[in-house]
């Protein structure tokens, strides 16, 4: 008897697939809701406690936020009105070079007739704001028949203009080594005694190069307490000085800020005095005599000594101390000009209260957050339930789709893969299953084909790129050889020159041109752009200039011919920017022309380093016809003169920031007093350091000259 057994259960391997992926998918769907459950609870409470933790940092961080905001703010103000005192003075000795400036002009016409009269102490004006006063202390050498006293009437309209012009004047005057004292506007509050040469401004002006300024003191003339400054002036008649008066009571209308109508002001000269705070008044009248007593500082016990003394030593801070018993914010800065100092005082209570307002709104707005994340998170309990069942749905769909079709055209796409990784690039797939793997079997055979075509471009891409390379080789030997091969030998001036194209060739320019009388033409240009069309332009127009360069000795005629071929031979929209100049080696001058190019840097003796003036035309081939005045530089010996294209100022770094013309001024001013082919080299190794491992965007050209 043959015992039978049950026949075996036999599963295909798509009904596998779907098992196992369905087994696998209930165990990690169970796995995860649980976990997500713990997680959810969890993230609920930690959400909570964070949030609580999170206002209280908030409440912290915003607080110390504010008072620093607050304490920059105040700082801002403090430097702003330094700032704005020291405008004052400064505008103060602008205006009196002017009037020097003027004085040394009126000595050569004494019959200048004013447009306003003067008048002695002794006869009142019917205007005094039209009319100057005249003076002769005690003692005077001069009289009114005198050239120089007729000479000195030349000055009332300028001392009228530049008090009109300046509103922070109490007056404008001018006394002679002679004993004459001119002023604007008329008064009469001067004594008859009075020699204003006696005054310490005066005497100091005629022992000083520059303006001075007086410590403050009071007015003789009843204007309270205020400053002078004054410069002398060396006439054919003797030392005249000019000078004008700046009222404290002028400066308070500048420092008397306050924010909210809170706070207010101090102003401190170099030895720790106070020239004015709340309650100080200038009236009183003793003149010649020091500020009196009466401006001191406040309660200095509790810490505003050491805030003075920051001040004295010119500092920028900010400080919170207690004066006069209120805890107050002192924020100060130094104003450079007369080396006083300016602080703004503001009391700590006025900004504390912001910062309490703002703690509350955030213990509010997180209270309210708690509630919030609480409410979430049973939310997120019902969403999370509806997902994981709707997510097995998908899952029982997906494994039963997956195991119908994985189980089919694999073994051929794995077998052509195979091939093809062997280098048979000719194989080609054949699968008709109506699906997927027949598109993937298509791309697989387009790919195939794809890549025999791209090893054939690579290797004739290959094969033009060698060529092209070559030819930019022999396009950059060429260019190099139309650019001068050495600086020209002039007695008397030493010569460099450089450039650096961005790319193989560039479009930038320099040259010599012989010219008439041993002179020598001076150029360098930039041509729009880059690469080769920029190479091939800036060849013809070296041509063209250096054809016009030596045919006249006038800057602006060479400029203009040369503009006026370029132009009509500019068929590509391109053009140049030029700058032009004629060097005369004997009458030791450069006569130049701009057109549009970058203003060279000049370096002088003694001087810092500016850029040259004149005018500054349009750029070469950009319209028919160009007029540009020619500008002559009187050169001394020392002058070095710095010519330069775009690409040194438009050098970049990194961070996309410009190496920008305070860098070039500073690298110059460091190593003008070195050969200047030295100099050119500095010049080039701090822009390479500058631009880092940023690429050269642009074409860098110089040319150096100095008188030596």
């Amino acid at each position: 008897m043959n015992l039978r057994l049950p026949p075996r259960l036999r599963f295909n391997v798509r009904m596998k697939i779907l098992v196992i992926f369905m087994a696998l998918s209930l165990i990690c769907m169970l796995v995860m809701g649980l976990a997500a459950e713990y997680t959810i609870n969890e993230m609920g409470s930690a959400a909570t406690q964070s949030s609580t933790l999170l206002g209280k940092e908030a409440i912290h961080d915003s607080t110390a936020a504010l008072y620093t905001a607050t304490e920059e703010y105040l700082l801002r103000v403090a430097v702003g009105q330094a700032e704005l005192i020291d405008e004052i003075f400064w505008s103060s000795e602008a205006e009196l070079n002017i009037l020097a400036a003027h004085a040394l002009s009126v000595q050569n016409n004494p019959a200048y007739i004013p447009g306003i009269r003067a008048y002695p102490v002794t006869e009142q004006p019917a205007d005094p704001l039209a009319a100057t006063v005249v003076m002769l202390v005690p003692g005077a050498a001069v009289s009114p028949a005198d050239e120089e006293y007729r000479a000195l009437a030349g000055m009332d309209d300028m001392l009228a203009a530049v008090y009109r012009t300046d509103g922070d004047l109490a007056s404008v005057y001018v006394v002679t080594e002679s004993g004459i004292l001119q002023a604007y506007p008329w008064e009469q509050d001067i004594a008859p005694d009075f020699d204003f040469r006696q005054r310490a401004w005066f005497t100091e002006a005629v022992f000083s190069e520059g303006p001075v300024w007086t410590e403050p003191y009071m007015d003789a003339s009843g204007h309270g307490m205020i400053l002078t400054c004054a410069q002398a002036v060396r006439t054919k008649y003797g030392v005249w000085v000019v000078a004008s008066d700046v009222t404290i009571d002028q400066l308070d209308a500048y420092t008397s800020i306050t924010l909210g109508g809170k706070g207010s002001s101090l102003l401190v000269d170099g030895t720790g005095a106070v020239l004015n705070r709340p309650g100080t008044s200038n009236e009183g009248s003793r003149a010649g005599l020091p500020v009196p007593a009466t401006a001191a500082p406040p309660d200095p016990g509790n810490g505003f000594a050491g805030v003075v003394g920051n001040m004295t030593a010119g500092l920028t801070g900010i400080e919170r101390v207690t004066i006069d018993g209120t805890d107050t914010v002192v924020a100060y800065a130094p104003v450079t000009s007369l080396g006083w100092s300016y602080a703004f005082l503001l009391p700590a209570s006025e900004v504390v209260a912001p910062i309490a307002a703002t703690e509350g709104q955030i213990a509010r707005a997180t209270d309210a957050t708690s509630a919030h994340i609480i409410e979430y998170t049973e939310r997120l309990h019902s969403i999370f339930a509806g997902l994981c069942i709707l997510l097995l749905l998908i899952v029982v769909l997906l494994s039963w789709y997956l195991a119908r079709i994985i189980t089919r055209p694999v073994d051929a796409l794995r077998e052509g893969t195979a091939v093809i990784g062997h280098g048979d690039l000719d194989f080609r797939l054949v699968i008709h299953s109506g699906d997927e793997f027949e598109t993937l079997a298509a791309s697989f055979n387009q790919m195939a084909a794809d890549l025999k075509e791209n090893i054939e471009n690579l290797r004739r891409t290959t094969a033009e790129k060698e060529r092209y390379t070559k030819e930019l080789e022999i396009a950059k030997e060429i260019q190099e050889s139309i650019l001068p091969e050495s600086v020209p030998a002039i007695p008397g001036f030493e010569v460099a020159a450089i450039t650096i194209p961005a790319m193989e060739i560039g479009g930038d320019l320099y040259d010599f041109i012989p010219a008439q009388n041993g002179n020598f033409g001076f150029i360098i240009a930039d041509v729009s752009g880059k690469g080769v069309s920029a190479a091939l332009f800036m060849a013809l127009s070296r041509t063209i200039l250096q054809a016009s360069g030596g045919a006249a000795p006038d800057p602006s005629g060479i400029i203009r011919n040369a503009n006026r071929l370029i132009y009509g031979d500019g068929r590509s929209s391109m053009f140049i920017t030029v700058f032009f100049g004629i060097l005369d080696p004997e009458k030791k001058t450069f006569t130049y022309v701009n057109a549009g190019h970058n203003p060279p840097l000049l370096f002088r003796n003694g001087e810092v380093g500016s850029w040259l003036g004149g005018e500054k035309g349009i750029a070469l081939g950009v319209v028919p016809e160009v007029n540009i005045k020619a500008s002559t530089l009187e050169l001394r010996p020392g002058d070095l003169l710095v010519l330069y294209t775009d690409g040194v100022t438009e050098a970049f770094n990194e961070n996309d920031a410009f190496f920008g013309e305070e860098r070039l001024l500073s690298c110059v001013s460091r190593h003008h007093a070195r050969p200047v082919q030295e100099i050119a080299d500095a010049l080039l190794e701090e822009i390479r350091s500058f631009a880092g491992t940023a690429p050269q965007s642009d074409d860098i050209t110089l040319v150096i000259i100095r008188v030596t």
